[in-house]
């Protein structure tokens, strides 16, 4: 009956995980591979701005390491999932600060595209946040037992 419930609560967590691990590499992809159709809405232009979107699709790519992990096992690697949870918040905490140093009349591309991060990074968080509880609380349980 353990068996059971735990392969359940494993495999819920790596939906959740796996969900917000796509579309994380799915953005770095497209950042890395097409960073022309970004440069606008980053109010960049140019080699330097084609460079700096591509830079950021890598970040997001390695920055998901810790994600790979935790979608692996993340009742076993408890400690990625962690990692990830720690990643998301500091994107959004980090997203809504860097809003928050320039003018939203001035550069109104700009600030939808960081909002829309901010909005990215939170529901990515919220949704690493349910299966860290799910994770958490079979720990607990079967530290129970």
């Amino acid at each position: 009956m353990n068996f059971i419930k735990n392969n359940k609560i494993r495999f819920a967590s790596t939906i959740i995980i796996a969900y917000v691990f796509i579309i994380n590499i799915q953005a770095g992809i497209d950042f890395f591979l097409h960073p022309d159709k970004y440069v606008a809405a980053f109010e960049l232009s140019g080699i330097p701005g084609l460079t700096a979107v591509a830079g950021t699709g890598l970040l997001f790519l390695m920055w998901n390491i810790p994600y790979a992990f935790a979608l692996w096992n993340p009742i076993k690697n408890r400690i990625s999932l962690i990692q990830a949870l720690l990643m998301q918040l500091l994107g959004c905490i980090g997203d809504t600060f860097i809003l928050f140093r320039f003018s939203n009349e001035l550069y109104p591309f700009l600030s939808s595209s960081i909002q829309r991060f901010i909005l990215f990074d939170s529901i990515g968080l919220v949704l690493l946040l349910i299966a860290a509880i799910m994770v958490w609380r079979k720990g607990v349980i079967q530290q129970s037992i």
